[in-house]
C-alpha cells in the first residue's frame, strides 16, 4: 500500500544514518563509502530549499492552468458544475502524484507533494459546491456540505499519510477533523470533548500499530503523529488557547466544573506524555511533552484569573534556564556522563544541520533583521572639543 518500495525507504534511511555517522566521526571516509555502495537507492530527492521552490512554482502551475481552464471554457457555469470539474481536477491531481512517484521516482521532491495539496484542496472544494449546489441529498443544509467535505479531506489526508508518509497530511486530518463535532452539537463544551476524543481514539490506535513497526523505517513516521496526537488532545482540552485566543470567545462561559476539570488536565498531561516519551526514548513525543509542559506554565495565570506582567516571559525564562542546566548536570554526572540510555553530550550532526537551516531560513525571511541598516549621516555634526588640530592645524580645522 505504500507509493514506495520498502527497501527503497530503508536504504535511504540508512544512507542518512551513514552520512550523520560519517560526519560525527564515528565512520572512516573509507567505511562511509563501502556501507553507501551497499545503500544504493534509485529515488530522486533534493535539498530543502529546492524542495520548497519547486513545491510553490507546481502549486501556481496548478492553480494557474485550472484558473485558466475556468476562465476560458466554464466562466458562466453553474456552482454544481464548477464542483464535478474541481473533482475531476482532484483525480488528475492525484494520478499525476502516483505517475512521478512510479514513474520519474521522485521522493520528498516538492512536485508530487504540490500535486497532493492541490488533490485534497480540489476534493473539499468540490464536494462542498458540488452537495450545496441544489440538486444532491443536502442541498438545503449547508452545515451537511461542509461536514461531508471535511470528512472527505480528513479521509484523503489520512490515506496520502499512509502511502505516500507526509507527516503534514497527517496533521492537515486533525485539522480537517475539529470542524467535524461543529455539526454534531452547538455546545462548545461538547465540541472540545469530541475533538478530544476523536484525537484520543487515534492515538489509541497509533500506539497499537505503532510496535509492529519498531524496528522499520515506518517507526518515525509513527512517532511524528503520535506527537501531533498528543499536543492536538492538548490544545482541545486548554481552553485559554483554543476558545479565547483563537475565537475571542470568554472562557468564562463555560460550566465551572467543564471549566476546572480542563484546568486539572492541562497539568496531569505534561507529565503523561513526557513520561510516555522518556520510556520510549522518542525524540518527538518528549519535545511535544516539553512544548505542553511550557503552554500549561503560560496560561495557567490566566486560568486563574491572574493579572499579567511584562515580566512573566522573563520569569518564564530564567526557570527554564535552571531546569535546563539540573538536568544536564544530572546527565552529566553520571557514568559516562549517561543516565538510563539519556545523554547530554551531541552524539549526531542532525541538530547542527537543523540550526544551520533555521538560521539560512531565517537570513532569508527577514535579512533588515540580521543586518543593521546604515546609519544617515548627519549634515549638522561637526568634530570639535579640541585645542588644536593635527600638524599645526587649529581645532576649527
Amino acid at each position: 500500500m505504500r507509493a514506495y518500495h520498502a527497501s527503497d525507504e530503508e536504504s535511504l534511511l540508512a544512507r542518512s544514518l551513514l552520512k550523520d555517522w560519517a560526519g560525527e566521526g564515528f565512520l572512516s571516509e573509507s567505511q562511509h563509502k563501502q556501507m553507501e555502495r551497499e545503500t544504493v537507492c534509485e529515488l530522486r530527492r533534493t535539498n530543502i530549499f529546492l524542495r520548497l521552490v519547486l513545491f510553490f512554482f507546481a502549486l501556481i502551475i496548478v492553480g494557474a492552468a485550472v484558473g485558466l481552464f475556468f476562465l476560458l471554457f466554464l466562466e458562466r457555469s453553474s456552482q454544481q458544475t464548477i464542483g464535478l470539474f474541481l473533482l475531476a481536477f482532484a483525480a488528475v491531481s492525484y494520478v499525476a502524484a502516483e505517475l512521478a512517484t512510479s514513474k520519474a521516482r521522485l521522493y520528498r521532491y516538492g512536485i508530487e507533494e504540490a500535486l497532493l495539496v492541490c488533490c485534497v484542496g480540489f476534493v473539499c472544494v468540490g464536494m462542498y459546491f458540488t452537495l450545496s449546489s441544489g440538486s444532491f441529498l443536502f442541498t438545503s443544509e449547508r452545515n451537511a456540505a461542509e461536514f461531508l467535505a471535511a470528512v472527505a479531506g480528513s479521509i484523503l489526508s489520512l490515506w496520502i499519510w499512509h502511502r505516500f508518509g507526509l507527516p503534514y497530511f497527517f496533521l492537515g486530518a486533525m485539522i480537517f477533523a475539529v470542524w467535524l463535532p461543529s455539526y454534531w452539537t452547538s455546545s462548545d463544551a461538547t465540541r472540545h470533548v469530541a475533538v478530544a476524543a476523536l484525537y484520543a481514539a487515534a492515538l489509541l490506535t497509533v500506539m497499537i500499530v505503532r510496535p509492529r513497526h519498531r524496528f522499520t523505517f515506518l517507526i518515525q513516521q509513527y512517532s511524528i503523529a503520535e506527537a501531533l496526537l498528543w499536543f492536538g488532545i492538548y490544545l482541545a482540552i486548554n481552553l485559554q488557547l483554543s476558545d479565547s485566543k483563537l475565537s475571542g470567545r470568554a472562557t468564562t462561559e463555560f460550566a465551572r466544573p467543564f471549566y476546572w476539570t480542563t484546568w486539572t488536565l492541562i497539568w496531569c498531561l505534561p507529565p503523561l506524555v513526557l513520561a510516555r516519551g522518556l520510556r520510549l526514548k522518542d525524540r518527538f513525543v518528549i519535545v511535544a511533552g516539553a512544548i505542553v509542559a511550557i503552554l500549561t506554565l503560560i496560561t495557567n495565570k490566566s486560568y486563574l484569573g491572574g493579572e499579567r506582567h511584562t515580566w512573566d516571559p522573563m520569569l518564564l525564562g530564567a526557570f527554564l534556564i535552571v531546569v535546563a542546566l539540573v538536568i544536564r548536570r544530572w546527565l552529566a554526572s553520571g557514568l559516562n556522563e549517561i543516565r538510563h540510555g539519556f545523554t547530554a553530550r551531541r552524539l549526531s550532526g542532525k541538530d547542527k544541520v537543523w540550526l544551520n537551516t533555521a538560521a539560512t531560513a531565517l537570513g532569508l525571511a527577514a535579512p533588515n533583521a540580521i543586518v543593521p541598516s546604515p546609519q544617515a549621516a548627519s549634515p549638522d555634526a561637526q568634530f570639535g572639543g579640541g585645542d588644536s588640530g593635527g600638524g599645526g592645524a587649529s581645532s576649527e580645522w
